[in-house]
């Protein structure tokens, strides 16, 4: 227990004083997640060069281990929402990806049937609420789902991502403030890929150092974590889970990873240097935890193949039946605009 500045006690995050050791199915679980988010999103560069994919599109490739290490940490009771780099989490959330073409491509059989496109997957029978495109705008609603979890005292938390552009907006101060009043069990994740857009964090923050941004402020402890390493984000997500659900309140965590492609698909990144990105290539959250594996003789280069053709031939199926599948139909723009319904009205 520390004080913070202004004399408010805030309880500090503890990490277990053992580790928590993922077991070789698990790990390899894990592979398997990233390899299919990885050929997923290839797959999703391809259809936005063939016109399949409208609007903005935001890819996740190099931030997988941030998604699949921290959502496998938590229960499937847990609330899961996120911004518009949503395709990780949604596919580490369980969803099916054929839906998920299906919703880039337009499609009727999407999981938002179509009208929400690459920043609005969505599956609340799975808990995972998006997928928002306004920059900060779902930060708010991750404390509504907190203080809805405390009010109903339900044993839930709430993993509630963003990037670090989000901070600067003062939706993320309001929401953090009052998830720190309220001691709401929110964790929250910005996914520090070191630019948000093309603008690097030292141009657009005051302090850099962002897990001090909410100790002292609002009464929610922050970790650093390194978000290239699946292993480390489960262990620190479990801790941080476990530390919510005591009802010490909120935590922060400032994950450090990096994404490899630009921030949207219209991005010509001139920002950065090749040989920046190939130096964070060089920490893969694939490769590491692929070295893993092998070093553990839990996998060898055989394996790793025959999970790769596995993968790209799941991703290729999934994405030619999206494909083939029907636009909504025209009268289906009056649906699901409203909860409830108000007759057979038609323009």
């Amino acid at each position: 227990m520390t004080l913070n500045g202004k004399g408010v006690s805030v309880t500090t995050l503890v990490e277990p004083q053992q580790k928590i050791d993922p077991s070789p199915s698990q790990m390899m679980d894990w592979y398997r997640q990233m390899v299919l988010i990885r050929a997923f999103e290839m797959r999703c560069a391809q259809s936005y060069q063939q016109q399949k994919i409208g609007g903005f599109c935001h890819l996740y490739v190099g931030q997988e281990a941030v998604a699949v290490g921290s959502i496998a940490a938590v229960r499937p009771t847990d609330y899961v929402i996120t911004a518009y780099r949503d395709h990780g989490h949604a596919i580490a959330r369980g969803m099916d990806i054929h839906p998920l073409f299906a919703e880039l491509y337009g499609k009727k059989t999407g999981c938002s049937h179509g009208k929400g496109g690459s920043m609005h997957f969505f599956d609340a029978k799975k808990n995972f609420f998006g997928g928002h495109a306004i920059v900060g705008a779902h930060i708010p609603l991750a404390t509504g789902l907190g203080w809805a979890a405390k009010y109903r005292k339900e044993d839930r938390v709430v993993l509630c991502y963003f990037g670090d552009g989000a901070m600067n907006q003062g939706s993320f101060h309001e929401a953090l403030n009052l998830a720190g009043l309220f001691k709401l069990p929110i964790i929250f994740m910005v996914e520090n890929n070191g630019y948000g857009m093309g603008t690097h964090l030292h141009r657009a923050s005051a302090v850099t150092d962002l897990k001090l941004r909410t100790g002292d402020a609002y009464g929610i402890p922050g970790k650093d974590v390194d978000g290239m390493d699946c292993v480390a984000m489960y262990r620190m997500t479990m801790a941080a889970a476990e530390y919510c659900r005591k009802g010490n309140g909120s935590i922060f965590l400032d994950v450090k990873t990096y994404r490899y492609r630009g921030h949207s698909m219209s991005d010509p990144q001139k920002y950065r240097t090749k040989e920046e990105v190939a130096q964070y290539q060089e920490h893969d959250p694939i490769g590491r935890l692929e070295k893993q594996l092998k070093d553990s003789h839990i996998l060898d280069d055989k394996k790793v193949t025959q999970i790769s053709d596995e993968i790209h031939a799941q991703v290729e199926a999934a994405h030619e039946k999206a494909d083939a599948d029907a636009y909504p139909d025209t009268s289906d723009v009056w649906s699901d605009i409203y909860a409830n319904t108000f007759g057979d009205y038609k323009a």
